[in-house]
């Protein structure tokens, strides 16, 4: 009986030690730390950008740069919009005018997420096609209340020379019309 029961104890540790040894491999393979030096960062070499540019929206006219891709059953009867989900690829520009120069497009989706006031979640890229910039982009995500004078959005990341990103945008509404919206945003930017 002892003699069962020892090889019973060998036999049961033996299949946890393996079990355990699976399970550290394969936690290895899924996540590690490794040492930001490694992917050629250095905390001196962290950067603050500041950017300034305007956004141009148009939601009408011979060429929208926005359209509604889904709504609630709802949302006719909203004075927000509620439940409306607008598409984007707007032109940003070094001034107001869509003639000014182009520096790069405003790429992603924006949801009337409000049913008081109209404010939406915005879920965007800045790609940018322009100077140093070229190929890079920055990514947001937060609400932005229109309504507001100044709204701020904070920057989620970026790839390219925004890789690591964080920061956040602000917007002022410099235009309003029927057709268009004209936005001016500053964005302060660190990267590396």
């Amino acid at each position: 009986m002892a003699k069962l029961l020892i090889l019973l104890t060998i036999f049961f540790s033996t299949i946890a030690a393996v079990v355990a040894s699976g399970s550290a491999e394969e936690s290895r393979r899924f996540s590690r730390n490794i040492s930001p030096k490694s992917m050629g960062l250095k905390r001196e070499k962290l950067s603050l950008s500041h950017l300034h540019f305007y956004f141009h929206d148009a939601i009408a006219g011979p060429k929208p740069t926005t359209v509604i891709a889904a709504q609630a059953a709802m949302t006719n009867k909203s004075a927000t919009l509620f439940g409306t989900v607008f598409v984007m690829d707007d032109p940003l520009t070094v001034r107001p005018k869509p003639s000014s120069k182009l520096v790069g497009r405003a790429q992603g989706i924006y949801v009337s997420a409000s049913q008081e006031e109209e404010g939406f979640l915005m879920a965007l890229t800045f790609a940018f096609m322009e100077g140093k910039y070229n190929g890079s982009s920055l990514s947001i995500l937060g609400r932005n209340a229109i309504s507001s004078a100044v709204r701020e959005m904070p920057i989620v990341g970026g790839s390219g020379l925004f890789r690591f990103a964080r920061g956040y945008a602000q917007a002022r509404t410099h235009t309003v019309n029927h057709q268009s919206t004209v936005v001016e945003y500053n964005v302060y930017v660190f990267h590396y």
